[in-house]
């Protein structure tokens, strides 16, 4: 077969990769602890659960409308609507099978070929990604550890031209744990509506902030009508198998998205959507729990891997990441990460497969048991030390 061009231009999410390559020493005998993946390791909550037994014997199996169960729709517009203050309607909701979709139609809908879009570096790579796929130009615009992994507002501005037409950002962030401020988000805002740039809001670590109080950018003048916001449960209820995200947007791209679910996915699983209404309505018991054992063990982790020589790392203000600098070890990312799982029996991920600024950094996921977690920082301190 000769294969499209562009074919080239999408890359693969290194978690899976470095995962596949932890399985193979797996199967050859070696123990592995596992800091790549970004999932969390808790299971499903049991209502949840509950809610998707109830649906699939009551017959919720087949196809439902493109944009999702208009159920759906309003128990996702009136959660957001409480959330940050900001009125939506069903009419401004999407309902795709995990959370990508909403990114890749965003981009879609809004690059022509050669249209520069800014996205986060170092930073989720599928954005990169799905920008080069559709034509589009990716203009990184750095987080940088100095600045609390925040972006620098004067960059941002340099970086604007005729040809941007898509800011994405993202907090709480992925990979540093870091969030942007309620003042970061305003200064986006006024960019975005002097130059009237739409920006794409990645927001699925919304729930998972251990500091203060989710900002969202579509609260502040103008923003409502320039912004897609992008969630989804499998971050705060732990379904990452479950397949089901969500977008709220102006409502003139909604019936864009509509037709792109309608041509790509036909629709997302009805019975999985029930389930997810009872995520968003039901108690939220087992989510707060979870969030006091994942602040708990980012303490533990941030301490550890503080006392070990040559490393070091920042608390990060969400999610359930830390970016650890070693760039005092001698060692690249890629170089270290290699050092880890073959030396160290740990998994984990380059900081330079985030882009650029990731280069001298190394993200370890805290979704394992703090047993797992000081196994690893024991035997990386062991490591180093020989």
């Amino acid at each position: 077969m000769k294969f499209a061009a562009k074919m080239e231009k999408l890359k693969v999410e290194t978690a899976f990769e470095m995962m596949a390559k932890a399985k193979k020493l797996e199967a050859e005998g070696k123990k592995i602890i596992h800091l790549e993946i970004g999932e969390p390791d808790f299971d499903t909550p049991k209502n949840i659960k509950e809610a998707a037994k109830k649906a699939l014997d009551a017959g919720q199996t087949h196809y439902g409308p493109s944009a999702g169960l208009p159920e759906h729709r309003k128990a996702i517009a009136e959660y957001y609507s409480k959330e940050i203050g900001v009125q939506y309607g069903p009419e401004n909701v999407v309902v795709t099978p995990g959370a990508k979709p909403i990114m890749s139609f965003a981009i879609t809908a809004l690059l022509e070929e050669g249209d520069e879009c800014l996205v986060p570096d170092p930073g989720f790579p599928i954005y990169q990604s799905m920008v080069k796929f559709n034509g589009g130009v990716p203009v990184p615009l750095p987080l940088r550890e100095a600045n609390d992994f925040r972006l620098d507002v004067n960059e941002l501005k340099s970086k604007i031209s005729k040809k941007t037409k898509l800011i994405i950002i993202n907090s709480p962030h992925n990979p540093t744990g870091g969030i942007l401020t309620r003042d970061d988000l305003k200064a986006v805002a006024d960019i975005a509506v002097n130059h009237d740039i739409p920006v794409l809001s990645d927001e699925i670590y919304d729930r998972m902030i251990y500091e203060g109080k989710f900002e969202s950018i579509a609260q502040f003048p103008g923003m409502k009508e320039r912004t897609i916001i992008l969630n989804g449960y499998s971050k705060t209820y732990a379904m990452t198998g479950w397949r089901v995200g969500y977008g709220l947007m102006p409502t003139e791209l909604v019936g864009h998205m509509a037709q792109l679910m309608t041509n790509i996915n036909s629709c997302t699983a009805t019975f999985s959507q029930i389930a997810c209404i009872e995520a968003l309505k039901g108690p939220q018991d087992e989510v707060t729990a979870m969030m006091t054992e994942f602040k708990k063990r980012r303490d533990f982790i941030v301490d550890r891997i503080n006392k070990i020589p040559k490393l070091s790392c920042r608390k990060p203000a969400g999610a359930f990441y830390i970016f650890v600098n070693v760039k005092q070890t001698g060692m690249d990312s890629r170089k270290f990460t290699d050092f880890l799982l073959n030396d160290c029996g740990i998994c984990a991920l380059a900081g330079a497969n985030f882009g650029a600024e990731g280069e001298g950094y190394v993200r370890f996921s805290y979704a394992n048991t703090i047993e797992n977690l000081s196994e690893a920082a024991d035997r990386i301190e062991k490591a180093l030390t020989k």
